[in-house]
C-alpha cells in the first residue's frame, strides 16, 4: 500500500468533530441515565403497579394482586384523613404562595440597591436554601417531638408566640370578623415558614433585576418617571417571567414539602405496609399538583411580557 492511500485511510478513521462532541455528552449524562432508570423510572412503575393492586407482605417478598381502581376510591370515599388533608394542603398553597411572591419580588428590589453590607444580607437570606433541612425546620418553627428534643420547647417560642393575637386585644381591635382575624393570625404564625421558604425566588428575582439595562433607569430619569412609575412600567415587565417560574417553583415546593399532611400521611400508609393505598393517594396527589401547576401557568402566561411580543 502507498504511503498516500495509507494516509487517506487514516483520515476516514478520524471521528468527525461533532461526533466526538456528542460521544462526549453521552458519556458524561451516562452514569445519570442508569441512575434514572434504576432509581426513579423503575419505583415509578412499581409505584403505578402498586396502586392498582392488593399488596401483601411475606418475608422477602410482596405479592401483588390487580383491583382495579379499588385502592383510589377507598382513599377517596373510606380514608377519614386524605380529603381533608388535600385540602389543607391546598388551601395553605393558594395563600401561602401570593406572600411568598410578593415578599420575595419586595427583598429582591431591597437587596438590588447599593448599601452598606449588601452581602452579608443577601447571604442570610439565602441561608435558608443552605440548611433548610426537615430537623432544623422542625426545630426551629416548634416542632420538636417529631426531632426526639421534646424537651426544649423553649428554643421555638419566639418563633410560635401568638404576639398578633396578643398586639391585638392590646390595641383593643374586636371587631373584625372570625374568618379574618383567623387569617391575620395564620399569616403571622407562618412569617418565619414564609421567609424560610423564599430564598431559591429571591435569587430568580434578583437575576432577573440586574438583567435590566442601565439605559432604561436612565431613560425613566430623564423623563422624570418616580419610583413608583419606574416599577410597574420598567421593573415589573422585566421580571414577569421569572414571576411564573417562581410561581410554578412556589406552588411545586409547596406540595412537595415532606412536613405537609398528605405527604405525612402517604408516609405513615407506607409505614403501616399498606403500600397500595399509598401508591393510590400519591399518585391522586400527583394528578391534583400537575393539574394546579397546569390552572397556574396558563393564566398566569396571559400576564407574562415576553419582549418579543
Amino acid at each position: 500500500m502507498s504511503a498516500k492511500t495509507e494516509k487517506s485511510s487514516k483520515k476516514r478513521r478520524v471521528m468527525p468533530y461533532q461526533r466526538r462532541k456528542s460521544v462526549y455528552g453521552y458519556g458524561f449524562i451516562g452514569l445519570w441515565l442508569v441512575g434514572t432508570v434504576l432509581f426513579f423510572l423503575i419505583p415509578l412503575g412499581k409505584s403505578l403497579w402498586y396502586s392498582f393492586c392488593d399488596v401483601s407482605v411475606d418475608p422477602g417478598a410482596l405479592n401483588t394482586k390487580f383491583r382495579g381502581v379499588k385502592n383510589y376510591f377507598s382513599v377517596l370515599s373510606e380514608d377519614p384523613y386524605y380529603t381533608e388533608y388535600l385540602g389543607d394542603v391546598l388551601l395553605e398553597t393558594l395563600w401561602k404562595t401570593p406572600l411568598i411572591l410578593i415578599f420575595s419580588l419586595f427583598i429582591a428590589v431591597v437587596l438590588n440597591q447599593k448599601f452598606r453590607g449588601r452581602t452579608l444580607a443577601r447571604a442570610i437570606f439565602f441561608l435558608p436554601v443552605i440548611i433548610a433541612t426537615g430537623p432544623v425546620f422542625r426545630i426551629i418553627s416548634g416542632d420538636m417531638d417529631s426531632t426526639g428534643n421534646s424537651g426544649a420547647e423553649q428554643f421555638s417560642t419566639m418563633f410560635s408566640a401568638d404576639l398578633v393575637g396578643e398586639l391585638m386585644q392590646f390595641l383593643g381591635i374586636y371587631g373584625i370578623s372570625d374568618s379574618m382575624s383567623t387569617f391575620i393570625k395564620a399569616v403571622a404564625d407562618n412569617i418565619f415558614g414564609i421567609v424560610w421558604n423564599s430564598g431559591i425566588q429571591i435569587i430568580l428575582f434578583l437575576a432577573a433585576l440586574q438583567n435590566i439595562p442601565a439605559s432604561a433607569r436612565e431613560a425613566a430619569q430623564l423623563e422624570g418617571a418616580t419610583a413608583w412609575e419606574y416599577f410597574w412600567k420598567i421593573t415589573f415587565p422585566y421580571v414577569s417571567p421569572f414571576i411564573l417560574a417562581n410561581l410554578i417553583f412556589t406552588v411545586i415546593d409547596s406540595f412537595t414539602n415532606p412536613m405537609n399532611s398528605v405527604m405525612n400521611r402517604i408516609s405513615v400508609m407506607r409505614s403501616q405496609f399498606d403500600f397500595g393505598e399509598a401508591s393510590a393517594m400519591a399518585w391522586i396527589y400527583f394528578a391534583v399538583v400537575i393539574a394546579a401547576i397546569g390552572i397556574v401557568t396558563a393564566l398566569m402566561n396571559k400576564a407574562v411580557y415576553y419582549e418579543n411580543d
